[in-house]
Protein backbone atom coordinates (compact mmCIF):
# COMPACT_ATOMS: atom_id res chain seq x y z
CA UNK A 1 0.00 0.00 0.00
CA UNK A 2 2.79 2.38 0.90
CA UNK A 3 4.67 1.51 -2.30
CA UNK A 4 1.57 2.22 -4.39
CA UNK A 5 1.15 5.59 -2.66
CA UNK A 6 4.76 6.51 -3.42
CA UNK A 7 4.32 5.51 -7.05
CA UNK A 8 1.15 7.61 -7.38
CA UNK A 9 2.72 10.54 -5.53
CA UNK A 10 5.80 10.49 -7.77
CA UNK A 11 3.62 10.66 -10.87
CA UNK A 12 1.74 13.68 -9.52
CA UNK A 13 5.06 15.36 -8.71
CA UNK A 14 5.90 15.34 -12.42
CA UNK A 15 2.53 16.96 -13.09
CA UNK A 16 2.96 19.61 -10.37
CA UNK A 17 5.36 22.00 -12.25
CA UNK A 18 2.99 22.21 -15.23
CA UNK A 19 0.05 22.82 -12.87
CA UNK A 20 1.92 25.60 -11.04
CA UNK A 21 2.87 27.20 -14.37
CA UNK A 22 -0.74 27.16 -15.61
CA UNK A 23 -2.06 28.58 -12.34
CA UNK A 24 0.49 31.41 -12.13
CA UNK A 25 0.81 32.44 -15.77
CA UNK A 26 -2.63 31.59 -17.17
CA UNK A 27 -5.41 31.14 -14.63
CA UNK A 28 -4.36 33.92 -12.24
CA UNK A 29 -4.00 36.64 -14.96
CA UNK A 30 -7.39 35.71 -16.42
CA UNK A 31 -9.14 35.81 -13.05
CA UNK A 32 -7.38 39.04 -12.07
CA UNK A 33 -8.34 40.67 -15.39
CA UNK A 34 -12.00 39.75 -14.87
CA UNK A 35 -11.90 41.22 -11.34
CA UNK A 36 -10.27 44.42 -12.64
CA UNK A 37 -12.98 44.80 -15.29
CA UNK A 38 -15.47 45.42 -12.46
CA UNK A 39 -13.28 48.05 -10.75
CA UNK A 40 -12.55 51.73 -11.26
CA UNK A 41 -8.80 51.14 -11.61
CA UNK A 42 -6.76 53.94 -13.15
CA UNK A 43 -3.24 55.30 -12.86
CA UNK A 44 -4.35 57.57 -10.01
CA UNK A 45 -5.45 54.74 -7.71
CA UNK A 46 -3.20 51.95 -8.99
CA UNK A 47 -1.30 51.63 -5.69
CA UNK A 48 -4.31 51.81 -3.38
CA UNK A 49 -6.50 49.55 -5.55
CA UNK A 50 -9.64 50.16 -7.54
CA UNK A 51 -13.16 50.49 -6.19
CA UNK A 52 -15.83 47.99 -7.22
CA UNK A 53 -18.28 49.72 -9.56
CA UNK A 54 -20.26 46.76 -10.92
CA UNK A 55 -21.10 46.83 -14.64
CA UNK A 56 -20.26 50.52 -15.18
CA UNK A 57 -17.08 49.72 -17.12
CA UNK A 58 -18.98 47.33 -19.39
CA UNK A 59 -21.67 49.94 -19.99
CA UNK A 60 -19.11 52.64 -20.77
CA UNK A 61 -17.00 50.50 -23.13
CA UNK A 62 -19.60 48.42 -24.94
CA UNK A 63 -21.72 51.48 -25.64
CA UNK A 64 -18.97 53.47 -27.36
CA UNK A 65 -18.68 53.87 -31.12
CA UNK A 66 -14.99 52.96 -30.94
CA UNK A 67 -15.79 49.51 -29.54
CA UNK A 68 -18.30 48.87 -32.33
CA UNK A 69 -15.76 49.91 -34.96
CA UNK A 70 -13.04 47.80 -33.33
CA UNK A 71 -15.31 44.74 -33.18
CA UNK A 72 -16.32 45.16 -36.83
CA UNK A 73 -12.69 45.63 -37.92
CA UNK A 74 -11.65 42.56 -35.93
CA UNK A 75 -14.29 40.36 -37.58
CA UNK A 76 -13.49 41.63 -41.09
CA UNK A 77 -9.76 41.32 -40.50
CA UNK A 78 -9.95 37.80 -39.04
CA UNK A 79 -12.38 36.32 -41.57
CA UNK A 80 -10.54 37.83 -44.57
CA UNK A 81 -7.11 36.71 -43.39
CA UNK A 82 -8.18 33.16 -42.50
CA UNK A 83 -10.03 32.65 -45.79
CA UNK A 84 -7.20 33.76 -48.07
CA UNK A 85 -4.46 32.20 -45.95
CA UNK A 86 -6.12 28.77 -46.08
CA UNK A 87 -7.06 28.95 -49.77
CA UNK A 88 -3.63 30.15 -50.93
CA UNK A 89 -1.91 27.88 -48.41
CA UNK A 90 -3.82 24.89 -49.78
CA UNK A 91 -2.91 25.73 -53.39
CA UNK A 92 0.76 26.06 -52.46
CA UNK A 93 0.58 22.80 -50.49
CA UNK A 94 -0.81 21.01 -53.56
CA UNK A 95 2.02 22.45 -55.66
CA UNK A 96 4.77 21.58 -53.18
CA UNK A 97 3.33 18.10 -52.71
CA UNK A 98 4.36 17.28 -56.27
CA UNK A 99 7.67 15.62 -57.08
CA UNK A 100 10.00 18.11 -58.79
CA UNK A 101 13.64 19.24 -58.42
CA UNK A 102 14.52 21.49 -55.43
CA UNK A 103 11.14 20.81 -53.83
CA UNK A 104 12.55 20.88 -50.29
CA UNK A 105 14.41 24.11 -51.04
CA UNK A 106 11.21 25.87 -52.08
CA UNK A 107 9.44 24.56 -48.97
CA UNK A 108 12.15 26.11 -46.80
CA UNK A 109 12.05 29.42 -48.67
CA UNK A 110 8.29 29.67 -48.19
CA UNK A 111 8.73 29.58 -44.41
CA UNK A 112 10.81 32.77 -44.39
CA UNK A 113 7.71 34.99 -44.43
CA UNK A 114 6.38 33.32 -41.28
CA UNK A 115 9.77 33.20 -39.52
CA UNK A 116 10.56 36.88 -40.06
CA UNK A 117 9.85 39.01 -36.93
CA UNK A 118 6.65 41.04 -37.22
CA UNK A 119 8.55 44.26 -36.53
CA UNK A 120 10.61 43.73 -39.67
CA UNK A 121 7.61 42.59 -41.72
CA UNK A 122 5.49 45.54 -40.61
CA UNK A 123 8.26 48.04 -41.40
CA UNK A 124 8.86 46.41 -44.78
CA UNK A 125 5.22 46.59 -45.84
CA UNK A 126 4.96 50.15 -44.55
CA UNK A 127 7.61 51.07 -47.10
CA UNK A 128 5.97 48.94 -49.81
CA UNK A 129 2.62 50.70 -49.28
CA UNK A 130 4.13 54.19 -49.07
CA UNK A 131 2.26 56.74 -51.18
CA UNK A 132 5.34 58.51 -52.58
CA UNK A 133 8.01 55.84 -53.14
CA UNK A 134 6.24 52.56 -52.44
CA UNK A 135 6.89 49.64 -54.78
CA UNK A 136 3.21 48.62 -54.86
CA UNK A 137 2.07 51.99 -56.18
CA UNK A 138 4.90 51.95 -58.72
CA UNK A 139 3.91 48.52 -60.05
CA UNK A 140 0.18 49.34 -60.18
CA UNK A 141 0.73 52.66 -61.95
CA UNK A 142 3.19 51.07 -64.40
CA UNK A 143 0.59 48.44 -65.30
CA UNK A 144 -2.05 51.21 -65.59
CA UNK A 145 -4.22 49.51 -62.97
CA UNK A 146 -4.41 52.80 -61.05
CA UNK A 147 -3.97 56.26 -62.54
CA UNK A 148 -2.27 57.87 -59.53
CA UNK A 149 -0.55 56.64 -56.33
CA UNK A 150 -2.87 55.48 -53.54
CA UNK A 151 -2.27 56.45 -49.92
CA UNK A 152 -2.86 52.88 -48.72
CA UNK A 153 -2.11 53.44 -45.04
CA UNK A 154 -3.30 57.04 -44.83
CA UNK A 155 -6.96 56.78 -45.82
CA UNK A 156 -9.87 54.99 -44.20
CA UNK A 157 -11.00 53.08 -47.27
CA UNK A 158 -7.71 51.22 -47.85
CA UNK A 159 -5.83 51.12 -44.53
CA UNK A 160 -7.48 47.94 -43.23
CA UNK A 161 -7.06 46.28 -46.63
CA UNK A 162 -3.31 46.96 -46.52
CA UNK A 163 -3.08 45.42 -43.05
CA UNK A 164 -5.05 42.37 -44.21
CA UNK A 165 -2.75 41.88 -47.21
CA UNK A 166 0.28 42.07 -44.93
CA UNK A 167 -1.08 39.50 -42.49
CA UNK A 168 -2.13 37.17 -45.33
CA UNK A 169 1.47 37.23 -46.57
CA UNK A 170 2.68 36.39 -43.05
CA UNK A 171 0.21 33.56 -42.42
CA UNK A 172 0.32 31.71 -45.75
CA UNK A 173 3.47 29.64 -44.92
CA UNK A 174 2.02 28.53 -41.58
CA UNK A 175 -1.15 27.23 -43.20
CA UNK A 176 0.75 25.78 -46.15
CA UNK A 177 3.12 23.68 -44.05
CA UNK A 178 0.30 22.30 -41.87
CA UNK A 179 -1.89 21.45 -44.85
CA UNK A 180 1.09 19.92 -46.65
CA UNK A 181 1.86 17.71 -43.65
CA UNK A 182 -1.79 16.64 -43.51
CA UNK A 183 -1.89 15.89 -47.24
CA UNK A 184 1.21 13.70 -47.05
CA UNK A 185 -0.46 11.54 -44.40
CA UNK A 186 -3.51 10.78 -46.58
CA UNK A 187 -3.79 7.19 -47.90
CA UNK A 188 -2.67 6.96 -51.52
CA UNK A 189 -4.72 3.87 -52.34
CA UNK A 190 -7.92 5.93 -52.07
CA UNK A 191 -6.68 8.28 -54.81
CA UNK A 192 -5.60 5.34 -56.97
CA UNK A 193 -9.09 3.84 -56.66
CA UNK A 194 -10.66 7.22 -57.54
CA UNK A 195 -8.45 7.46 -60.64
CA UNK A 196 -9.49 3.98 -61.73
CA UNK A 197 -13.16 4.94 -61.27
CA UNK A 198 -12.63 7.95 -63.55
CA UNK A 199 -12.93 10.78 -61.01
CA UNK A 200 -11.62 14.15 -62.15
CA UNK A 201 -9.53 16.46 -59.94
CA UNK A 202 -12.51 18.50 -58.75
CA UNK A 203 -14.47 15.39 -57.76
CA UNK A 204 -11.39 13.94 -56.04
CA UNK A 205 -10.90 17.15 -54.06
CA UNK A 206 -14.54 17.51 -53.04
CA UNK A 207 -15.33 13.88 -52.20
CA UNK A 208 -11.95 12.57 -51.00
CA UNK A 209 -9.39 15.22 -50.09
CA UNK A 210 -11.73 17.63 -48.30
CA UNK A 211 -13.47 15.00 -46.11
CA UNK A 212 -10.14 13.41 -45.18
CA UNK A 213 -8.59 16.79 -44.37
CA UNK A 214 -11.60 18.09 -42.41
CA UNK A 215 -10.22 17.31 -38.91
CA UNK A 216 -6.85 18.89 -39.71
CA UNK A 217 -8.51 21.89 -41.36
CA UNK A 218 -10.62 22.48 -38.25
CA UNK A 219 -7.45 22.61 -36.15
CA UNK A 220 -5.75 24.95 -38.65
CA UNK A 221 -8.78 27.27 -38.76
CA UNK A 222 -9.05 27.49 -34.96
CA UNK A 223 -5.32 28.11 -34.55
CA UNK A 224 -5.47 30.72 -37.31
CA UNK A 225 -8.44 32.50 -35.73
CA UNK A 226 -6.75 32.65 -32.33
CA UNK A 227 -3.46 33.84 -33.84
CA UNK A 228 -5.15 36.44 -36.07
CA UNK A 229 -7.75 37.63 -33.55
CA UNK A 230 -5.10 38.83 -31.10
CA UNK A 231 -3.20 40.97 -33.62
CA UNK A 232 -1.57 43.99 -32.03
CA UNK A 233 2.04 44.56 -33.08
CA UNK A 234 1.30 44.73 -36.81
CA UNK A 235 -1.34 47.43 -36.25
CA UNK A 236 0.96 49.39 -33.94
CA UNK A 237 3.85 49.36 -36.41
CA UNK A 238 1.96 50.12 -39.62
CA UNK A 239 -0.93 52.45 -38.73
CA UNK A 240 -1.22 52.93 -34.96
CA UNK A 241 -4.94 52.15 -35.25
CA UNK A 242 -5.61 54.99 -37.67
CA UNK A 243 -6.64 56.77 -39.68
CA UNK A 244 -9.69 57.64 -37.57
CA UNK A 245 -9.84 54.14 -36.01
CA UNK A 246 -10.01 52.53 -39.48
CA UNK A 247 -7.58 49.81 -38.37
CA UNK A 248 -8.40 49.72 -34.66
CA UNK A 249 -9.12 46.14 -33.57
CA UNK A 250 -10.12 44.87 -30.14
CA UNK A 251 -6.61 44.02 -28.83
CA UNK A 252 -5.29 47.41 -29.95
CA UNK A 253 -8.32 49.17 -28.43
CA UNK A 254 -7.60 47.42 -25.13
CA UNK A 255 -3.98 48.57 -25.36
CA UNK A 256 -5.08 52.16 -25.91
CA UNK A 257 -7.39 52.08 -22.90
CA UNK A 258 -4.68 50.62 -20.66
CA UNK A 259 -1.48 52.38 -21.74
CA UNK A 260 -2.72 55.58 -23.40
CA UNK A 261 -5.79 56.44 -21.32
CA UNK A 262 -4.49 54.50 -18.26
CA UNK A 263 -7.96 53.14 -17.55
CA UNK A 264 -7.18 49.56 -16.60
CA UNK A 265 -10.76 48.72 -15.64
CA UNK A 266 -12.12 49.51 -19.11
CA UNK A 267 -9.15 47.76 -20.70
CA UNK A 268 -10.07 44.68 -18.68
CA UNK A 269 -13.52 44.80 -20.23
CA UNK A 270 -12.06 44.57 -23.74
CA UNK A 271 -9.77 41.72 -22.69
CA UNK A 272 -12.72 39.87 -21.15
CA UNK A 273 -14.77 40.29 -24.32
CA UNK A 274 -11.87 38.87 -26.37
CA UNK A 275 -11.61 35.95 -23.95
CA UNK A 276 -15.34 35.21 -24.24
CA UNK A 277 -15.24 35.30 -28.05
CA UNK A 278 -12.26 32.94 -28.18
CA UNK A 279 -13.93 30.60 -25.67
CA UNK A 280 -17.02 30.47 -27.88
CA UNK A 281 -14.84 29.65 -30.90
CA UNK A 282 -13.00 26.96 -28.93
CA UNK A 283 -16.31 25.48 -27.78
CA UNK A 284 -17.59 25.32 -31.36
CA UNK A 285 -14.34 23.62 -32.37
CA UNK A 286 -14.64 21.02 -29.60
CA UNK A 287 -18.25 20.35 -30.56
CA UNK A 288 -17.35 19.85 -34.22
CA UNK A 289 -14.41 17.58 -33.33
CA UNK A 290 -16.69 15.50 -31.11
CA UNK A 291 -19.17 15.30 -33.96
CA UNK A 292 -16.36 14.14 -36.28
CA UNK A 293 -15.40 11.37 -33.85
CA UNK A 294 -19.00 10.16 -33.65
CA UNK A 295 -19.21 9.97 -37.44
Amino acid sequence: MQGQFRHTFSRYMFFLPALIFVLIFMIYPIVYNIIVSFQDLTLMNLKTGGQFIGLDNYTNVLGTATFSVALKNTVIYTVSCIFFQIVIGYLLAVFLNQDFPFRNFFRSIMLLAWMTPLVITGSLFTWLFDVDYGVINYILTSLHIISEPVNWLGQQSTALTAIIITNIWIGIPFNMILILAAMQSLPKDVYEAATVDGSNKLQTFWHITLPLLRPQLLVIIVLGIIYTFKVFDLILIMTGGGPVNATTVLPFYGYQLAFVNFNFGESGVVATVILCILLIIASIYLYMMKKEEVQ
